[in-house]
């Protein structure tokens, strides 16, 4: 006779998974596809997801680090990232006559414009950001070498010294950790009190719903997941939101198969969210790998409404064709 699975309750996130620039960059590529046929050129991973990197290449995208390795003389499409890219980028493909079409979200858009209009103004740019992140490498492009001043930590923004402290101001990657990004605008503010900050935060919606909704989730059970790619910052950070908020073992996957069992083998209640690059179908999958152990009781905890939309890029768009 089969032992009777213990019951899990499962509380999952909701807002979690795709964000509506994510949905415009991969939208983007399997529009070029149709329209133009393969390949169809990609710089960079298009969003932080293996499952949907595999997904575009069996398509017919063919992913590349720098556009010196597209073949010369292509008229096949070129895209760029989510993520973003340095000003030299697209002048690179223009020399080049490559058809470029740039998926960059909006809302990195948004942070390369304030930087240069800071610097228009003579203003000296402070980026609170991640070394080494795409989206980084691409705002710090934005500007000639040296206008902009890289902060990742709240103990760098205690050292740091501007050229002229009355002349300031800041942008921030988009996929922070909010809690961090306050500490560190904090310090900075109290230290240069003239300091200007953008508009509007430059944390994204997507991030900041994301790590409200973990927050809301994880001092309420045992365990978490966060479906996401380790080269993922928002997923990075949605993990560490869960410890931060209290729950004491909480994981970042990909597949179902990367679950430690030892780990998540004797709970009682899971929460469960997914980085703004993970699709819904893997969240399905990690869910099917615990109902093999467990029966499933399962809650959708609401912390807030999306319904953000960017259109595709110009040249992708139905009347582009006409």
């Amino acid at each position: 006779m089969t032992a009777e699975k213990p019951v899990l309750r499962v509380l999952l996130c909701a807002p979690r998974g795709f964000c509506a620039g994510v949905v415009r960059a991969i939208d983007a590529v399997e529009r070029a596809l149709e329209m133009y046929g393969p390949p169809v050129y990609v710089r960079h991973e298009i969003v932080h997801n293996k499952y949907v990197v595999e997904g575009l290449k069996a398509k017919g995208a063919v992913f590349v680090e720098e556009l010196d390795e597209v073949p010369a003389g292509t008229a096949a499409p070129v895209i760029f990232s989510a993520h973003g890219v340095a000003r030299s980028v697209p002048e690179d493909a223009a020399r080049r006559n490559f058809f470029a079409i740039d998926a960059t979200c909006p809302l990195v858009t948004k942070v390369h414009r304030e930087a240069t209009v800071h610097y228009k103004r003579g203003r000296e740019v402070v980026l609170i950001g991640h070394a080494g992140h795409p989206e980084v490498i691409g705002t710090m492009g934005q500007l000639p070498e040296g206008a902009v001043s890289l902060v990742e930590t709240a103990e760098q923004a205690r050292l740091f010294q501007p050229r002229d402290t009355g002349n300031l101001a800041f942008t921030t990657q988009t996929t922070l950790s909010i809690d961090d990004t306050a500490e560190i605008v904090a310090i900075l503010r109290e230290r240069f009190p003239a300091m200007v900050a953008p508009h509007k935060e430059d944390i994204c919606y997507a991030t900041t719903n994301r790590q409200e909704a973990v927050k809301r989730v994880a001092p309420e059970v045992d365990a978490m997941i966060v479906v996401g790619a380790p080269n993922s910052s928002n997923s990075q950070r949605l993990r560490e939101a869960a410890e931060r908020a209290g729950c004491r073992h909480a994981a970042l996957v990909q597949r179902a198969s990367e679950i430690d069992w030892e780990r998540f083998g004797a709970i009682t209640s899971l929460g469960v969210s997914a980085g703004a690059s993970a699709p819904e179908v893997l969240v399905e999958e990690i869910l099917d790998a615990f109902a093999e152990r467990y029966t499933l009781a399962v809650e959708t905890v609401h912390n807030a409404h999306e319904d953000v939309f960017f259109p595709l890029p110009r040249q992708l768009r139905s009347d582009a064709a006409e």
